[in-house]
């Protein structure tokens, strides 16, 4: 599951560096991956998301001056209702620069060689 808000959206655009307005999940794509998942019984060994869940985002290592009162949430926000009802073994990510393992959710950054699946189902 991609996408997430860029804290850095101002200076990029400012700049001309990359930036895409449907960097979020669209309220379609939601969709989508909750139909997914229904299909799955809501059970799945492997989660791989470009950002974390809300409650395991890693407060410590954010953007000192970013206020964080005008990041947008949402796609976490929802993320945060996908893992409360999903039956997962592990849930990878990324986004923050860090790394970090709490309970089954593991943010990576240069970590990323060590993973390896077998199977991703799309």
């Amino acid at each position: 599951m991609g996408g997430a808000y860029s804290i850095d959206k101002m200076v990029r655009l400012m700049y001309g560096y990359g930036w895409w307005p449907d960097e979020q999940p669209s309220e379609e794509i939601k969709r989508y991956v909750e139909s997914r998942l229904d299909g799955l019984g809501w059970k799945v060994d492997v989660v791989l998301s470009h950002t974390t869940p809300l409650k395991y985002e890693p407060v410590e290592v954010f953007v000192a001056g970013v206020d964080q009162s005008k990041v947008d949430k949402s796609t976490e926000e929802w993320l945060d209702g996908i893992e409360d009802r999903l039956d997962y073994g592990k849930w990878y990510c990324g986004h923050y620069h860090t790394e970090k393992k709490v309970d089954r959710v593991e943010i990576m950054f240069e970590n990323f060689d060590m993973f390896c699946v077998d199977k991703i189902i799309t």
